[in-house]
């Protein structure tokens, strides 16, 4: 639930604690710096080739996927689903975007779920040995030009409050947070 839902003391005083938090942030075209997001893709020219993800490329997706399942912090608000072969295809409505280096093999990726001018990103991936070198924002930035060019104005994205990286990497692309989220769970002692 939203974090200020006036029902959240009430359950609090019923034995709920709160287990996880996370967030949720907007970035609107109209104010969204091209600069910052063009700069954003440029540093990642050294480790690798930023495109639109293909059909084609679904195998070292999910390679990708299965090499960093057990990174994604939070509860279930913020769980990631592994990838199926079917979850891993591109379509108008379910777009994707990576850096790939030389031998194909994706480095980072972001997929994004479409609804007419609104973009809400399902999730943004790094392998582990490349995270710190802002692949995820140069990622991020390149799916947001490419989906600006076509039509979308709305972009929104989340993520779990321990993962400071990815809220760091959204803050430095425009995004600003506009709601808070926790994860309730009512403990073992009380549900008798």
């Amino acid at each position: 639930m939203r974090a200020d839902d006036p029902r959240r003391a009430k359950l609090e005083v019923e034995g709920w604690v709160m287990v996880a938090r996370s967030w949720a942030a907007s970035l609107d075209a109209a104010s969204a710096d091209l600069d910052v997001m063009d700069r954003a893709v440029a540093r990642s020219a050294g480790h690798g080739l930023i495109r639109e993800i293909t059909d084609f490329d679904v195998a070292a997706v999910l390679e990708l996927d299965v090499a960093t399942l057990g990174d994604c912090p939070g509860g279930i608000a913020t769980s990631h689903t592994p990838l199926t072969e079917s979850t891993a295809q591109v379509s108008s409505v379910r777009r994707a975007f990576g850096i790939f280096d030389d031998k194909g093999r994706a480095l980072g990726v972001t997929y994004v779920d479409i609804d007419g001018s609104s973009a809400d990103t399902d999730f943004t991936v790094v392998l582990p040995q490349f995270r710190g070198l802002r692949l995820g924002s140069a990622v991020k930035a390149a799916s947001v030009l490419a989906l600006m060019k076509d039509g979308v104005r709305i972009f929104r994205t989340g993520g779990a409050e321990e993962n400071t990286a990815i809220l760091k990497a959204n803050r430095s692309l425009g995004y600003v947070v506009d709601e808070e989220w926790v994860t309730l769970r009512l403990t073992a002692e009380d549900r008798d």
